[in-house]
């Protein structure tokens, strides 16, 4: 059993580690004019709504990464790890993609294999901790919600 000092120390890395995406993404997200011009899809939420939902969605990942570090070491375990980490970069790029370079297709590409890679987090994190695969539920639902809005994009702004 890990003391309470070095769960601590691993769940600040964890916290670090899962800020990295959203810190990337605020660089070169702020909505410009490009963004502006954009014809979106309905179900687009209003710019305010992001911020909270992706604060909450990092606090959810990062809550079951941790769990999923803390357990012992297993073939099972070193999957969820790779394949959130590996979803947790494609997640960090999609901002720069989308919002830097304007390139909506190639984000929708990224967020596609995001999407699968945080599924196949899920059924690996299940395999370790059902807490932690429980926890990640709502962020691949919001992937899936996110994927609608830029597919929509891309329909409705063809060039």
């Amino acid at each position: 059993m890990r003391s309470a000092r070095q769960s601590l120390s691993s769940l600040a890395v964890v916290v670090a580690v899962t800020a990295i995406a959203p810190l990337l993404g605020a660089r070169s997200s702020k909505p410009g004019r490009w963004y502006r011009s954009l014809r979106k899809p309905p179900q687009t939420p209003p710019a305010w709504v992001f911020g909270p939902a992706w604060t909450g969605l990092y606090a959810l990942s990062a809550w079951s990464v941790w769990r999923i570090w803390r357990s012992p070491a297993s073939r099972p375990r070193r999957a969820a790890l790779t394949l959130w980490g590996l979803q947790h970069g494609m997640n960090a790029a999609w901002s720069p993609i989308f919002f830097g370079a304007h390139r909506p297709r190639a984000a929708l590409v990224d967020l596609v294999a995001m999407f699968t890679a945080a599924t196949a987090y899920a059924v690996a994190a299940a395999k370790v901790d059902r807490t932690a695969a429980g926890l990640i539920a709502p962020y691949v639902g919001w992937l899936a919600y996110a994927g609608s809005i830029n597919a929509g994009v891309v329909v409705l702004n063809p060039e």
